[in-house]
């Protein structure tokens, strides 16, 4: 089972209907006992990082959330979810993350040229740094969805995959238990049920 963390921010719905698409048992929760009850936990996100990190922190979420990891259960975060995975954010100030993977988020509009839009919204290839359980079953320049202002830096040893905007910008990462995409996979079509599907098979 695994359990979607309600903190009010999630695009949840979507997910939901992805997972059950690939035949994933899950449940949407804010309920500290079913995070514990279940083997694997999705943290999603959209908007901004400081009322989205204040969220997990005032549900009791957060605290969650790392426990769990803590013990070993594979946890993936999802855009903003991902964001959250990191050190710290500079949106709007500087906010503290959950801290499990290292690195900082940063305003993307400093890491690529000028010119380009913001945020970087839709399709673009992945392009894999290293292996990562999260790509089997698919291929290097295969394409996501992408909705995003900031990017992550400073994480070299965790990035799995980039995608090319101006410059090559954080796509996926993976630390032990811990994993990110930056884009999407519910709304990326048959590569991004692969990459859930990958995460839900993923041994404990």
């Amino acid at each position: 089972m695994i359990a979607v963390i309600d903190y009010g921010v999630g695009n949840l719905f979507s997910l939901s209907c992805s997972l059950s698409k690939i035949g994933a048992e899950a449940v949407v929760t804010r309920d500290e006992r079913v995070i514990g009850s279940c083997d694997r936990i999705i943290l999603p996100g959209v908007g901004a990082f400081a009322d989205a990190a204040a969220k997990l922190r005032d549900t009791g979420m957060g605290e969650a959330v790392l426990a769990e990891a803590k013990k070993g259960k594979p946890v993936l975060g999802i855009c903003l979810g991902m964001q959250l995975l990191f050190d710290r954010s500079l949106e709007y100030g500087e906010h503290r993350g959950l801290s499990l993977v290292a690195g900082d988020v940063v305003p993307l509009d400093t890491v690529i040229p000028a010119g380009y839009k913001i945020p970087h919204i839709g399709w673009n290839a992945l392009r894999f740094r290293r292996d990562s359980v999260l790509f089997g079953g698919i291929s290097d320049g295969d394409c996501v969805y992408f909705v995003h202002s900031f990017c992550a830096v400073n994480c070299e040893s965790a990035v799995t995959s980039t995608a090319e905007y101006g410059k090559d910008v954080t796509a996926t990462v993976e630390k032990d238990n811990i994993f990110g995409t930056q884009f999407h996979p519910e709304k990326s079509g048959k590569t991004g049920l692969t990459i859930l599907k990958n995460f839900c098979e993923v041994k404990l």
